[in-house]
C-alpha cells in the first residue's frame, strides 16, 4: 500500500503532561499528508476502498469503546473482552477477518529507597490486526507508541507497509525492552554475587531473594511469546505479508536469547542461593563449635564449685588448710587443657 490512514498514537502519548485527548481518535495520512477526519465511518470505508489502512491506538479502553470498534471493524467478541480486561500472557489468536495478538510488556525501574521492592514493572499491548487495519490497546506498563510510530516511518526496502508492519514495530519495541531488562538484571545478579561473597559478614539474601522474584516474573513475560513469533513467520496468514515474515523470524531468534539469557540468570541466583546458605550453614556450625568449647571449659569450675558447695562433713581434703589452694590449681590446670585441646582441633 502506498497510502495509510492512521490513529494518533495512544491515550497518553500526547505532546505535553496536561494534554488530555479523547479515549480513541483517528487521523488520516494520505501520501505522506495528514488529513483530519472527523467521522471513523468515513476512514472506515475510505480503507475497505484500498485507500490505505486505520490504525487506531487506544490506553484502557472501555467496554463502550471497544464494542463500538468491534461493530465498524468487525472484532471477535472474545478479543473485545481480552481487550477491555486484560490478559497476562502473550499470544497469538486467529479469527475469521482478523489476527489477535497480546504481547507482555517489561521495563525496568530503578529501586528507591522507600520504595516497594519491585524491579521489574510489566504491562499489556494487544494488537488487533486486519486486512486494512490495525488497533493497538495498551493497559499498564509505560507508553513506547512515540518509538513504534518512528520505527514504522522509517525507509525499507523489503520490509512492506501496512498492518503487519505495524505488528512487527510494536514487537520489536517490546522486545527492546526485553533486551534492556535482560541486561540490567545481569548486573543485578553481580551485585548480588558481590553482596554473597564479599567481605560482608552476613550475606544479603534478601536482595537475592527478590531478585531471584524478579526473574521469574520476568521469564514469564518473556517465555510465552516465543510460540506466537513462531507462527507468524511458519504459518500462511492472510494479514502478515510474505516478505514480513523473515523480521518475524529475527524477533523469534532475539526472545530466544533473552529467554535463554534470564535461564541462565537463574541458574546462577540459584548457585548464589544455595552456596550462601551453605556459608551460612557453615558459620553458624563453627559457631556452634566455639560455644560448646567454651561451655566445656567453664564446665570444669561449676563442676568443682558444685561438688565443693555441698552441705556434707565428710568430704574429702575439706577441712584441709590447702584445700583452697588445690582446688584453684585443679580448675585452672583443667580449664587450661580443655583450651590447648579445643584449639588443636581448631574449635577455638
Amino acid at each position: 500500500m502506498t497510502t495509510a490512514t492512521q490513529s494518533n498514537w495512544d491515550a497518553d502519548s500526547g505532546p505535553g503532561t496536561d494534554y488530555v485527548p479523547p479515549e480513541w481518535t483517528w487521523a488520516r495520512y494520505h501520501a505522506g499528508r495528514r488529513l483530519p477526519s472527523d467521522e471513523l465511518e468515513w476512514a472506515v470505508a475510505a480503507a475497505r476502498a484500498g485507500d490505505g489502512y486505520i490504525w487506531l491506538g487506544l490506553h484502557n479502553p472501555s467496554q463502550h469503546t471497544m464494542s463500538t470498534l468491534g461493530h465498524h471493524l468487525g472484532l471477535h467478541e472474545l478479543a473485545i473482552e481480552d481487550a477491555v480486561h486484560g490478559h497476562r500472557r502473550s499470544k497469538l489468536e486467529r479469527f475469521q477477518e482478523h489476527l489477535f495478538f497480546v504481547v507482555s510488556t517489561v521495563a525496568y525501574q530503578e529501586r528507591a529507597k522507600d520504595a516497594p521492592p519491585e524491579i521489574v514493572t510489566t504491562g499489556e499491548l494487544m494488537v488487533f490486526l486486519g486486512d486494512w487495519y490495525v488497533m493497538t490497546s495498551r493497559h499498564s506498563g509505560p507508553s513506547r507508541m512515540p518509538e513504534v510510530r518512528a520505527l514504522v516511518e522509517q525507509e525499507s526496502e523489503d520490509m512492506p507497509r501496512g498492518p503487519s508492519r505495524v505488528l512487527y514495530a510494536c514487537l520489536a519495541v517490546a522486545i527492546d525492552d526485553f533486551e534492556r531488562v535482560a541486561q540490567q538484571m545481569e548486573d543485578d545478579v553481580e551485585d548480588c554475587e558481590q553482596l554473597v561473597f564479599g567481605d560482608r559478614r552476613e550475606p544479603d539474601l534478601e536482595r537475592t531473594y527478590q531478585i531471584k522474584r524478579e526473574l521469574i516474573e520476568f521469564r514469564r513475560c518473556v517465555a510465552p511469546l516465543c510460540a506466537p513469533l513462531t507462527a507468524l513467520y511458519t504459518r500462511e496468514f492472510a494479514q502478515i505479508h510474505a516478505n514480513a515474515k523473515p523480521y518475524f523470524r529475527e524477533l523469534a531468534e532475539r526472545v530466544q536469547a533473552v529467554r535463554e539469557t534470564v535461564m541462565a540468570l537463574e541458574d546462577q541466583l540459584t548457585n548464589i542461593l544455595q552456596t550462601a546458605l551453605a556459608r551460612a550453614s557453615f558459620d553458624d556450625n563453627r559457631d556452634m563449635r566455639k560455644i560448646s568449647s567454651a561451655v566445656a571449659i567453664v564446665a570444669v569450675p561449676t563442676t568443682l564449685g558444685a561438688i565443693y558447695g555441698m552441705n556434707f562433713d565428710n568430704i574429702p581434703e575439706l577441712h584441709w588448710g590447702q584445700g583452697y589452694y588445690v582446688v584453684m590449681a585443679m580448675n585452672v590446670i583443667g580449664m587450661t587443657v580443655l583450651y590447648f585441646l579445643f584449639r588443636k582441633f581448631k574449635w577455638l
